[in-house]
């Protein structure tokens, strides 16, 4: 799961659309599944389910013959419409009016459709907005549900960075339409590392007074050390077993991905100017 990340007019939205052939390139090229598109695009689209900014559907309609109608236009099989449901957890409300659905409901429902033709990727353009703390939750938990098995890979541009954090394996962070990082979440993470570590040990006061003569810097937060300027982790359990003192845990502090986030565009707006 890849999220794509960036301030408001950053080109989020821009680039999911050129992708997707819906808007033309003044220049540059784009590919998806190694096609070039928008030229090739009738090559891969079928691999491709997308909702790009708020879903659109009859009001009258139950949330099924909505499906319904999009199946047979894109001549998907009709037990298809049964998983997709279930997989966004609409099974119970598939018979329901859309216009009773809730905004959180709707997403889901969109999402049902962008997941019609089985895509290999689905691309999902901010999911999250005007979802109220459980909309955010629910959905979280379905974009789990369609990562894990395997056969989807999703894609999707969001500002909800704790929510991002949490569920990407990916992330690639946008400023001004330029991409600025992109890797892993613990790669961009380190990335952006304070250079500082929490060490646990039976005697935490001798150890810091060893690990200070040599010139660490040295805190104590309850029954850990926060210790900075060592570089290489193993140089502090060198030390420290040096002196009979065993380290019984140590892990190095990391940033959220908000603050990395923040960062980054400080940098690239201040590098702009």
């Amino acid at each position: 799961m890849h999220g794509f990340l960036g301030p408001n007019g950053s080109g989020k939205t821009t680039t999911i659309r050129a992708l997707l052939g819906l808007i033309s390139l003044d220049a540059g090229t784009m590919k998806l599944f190694g096609e070039s598109v928008p030229q090739r695009l009738p090559r891969v689209v079928g691999s491709v389910g997308a909702l790009v900014e708020a879903p659109l559907f009859f009001n009258n309609f139950s949330g099924r013959r909505n499906l319904e109608i999009l199946a047979r236009t894109a001549r998907v099989r009709d037990a298809r419409i049964d998983e997709c449901l279930e997989l966004t957890g609409l099974s119970d409300r598939g018979a329901d009016p859309y216009k009773g659905y809730s905004l959180g409901m709707r997403h889901r429902l969109g999402v049902a459709a962008a997941m019609l033709k089985e895509p290999k990727l689905l691309i999902l353009d901010e999911p999250t907005n005007g979802l109220d703390p459980a909309g955010i939750v629910e959905l979280r938990e379905m974009l789990r549900t369609l990562g894990a098995d395997g056969r989807t890979t999703v894609f999707f541009s969001s500002h909800q960075l704790g929510e991002v954090q949490q569920i990407c394996d990916s992330v690639s962070i946008l400023v001004k339409g330029r991409c600025v990082t992109t890797g892993t979440v613990n790669e961009v993470l380190r990335s952006r590392g304070t250079d500082e570590n929490v060490v646990h040990v039976d005697d935490g006061g001798r150890a810091g007074v060893i690990l200070a003569e040599d010139g660490l810097g040295v805190r104590v937060t309850g029954d850990r050390l926060i210790v900075t300027g060592a570089g290489d982790p193993a140089r502090i359990t060198r030390l420290l077993a040096a002196h009979e003192i065993f380290v019984k845990e140590l892990y190095p502090v990391s940033g959220d991905l908000e603050s990395v986030f923040l960062e980054l565009t400080r940098e690239f707006e201040v590098d702009a100017s």
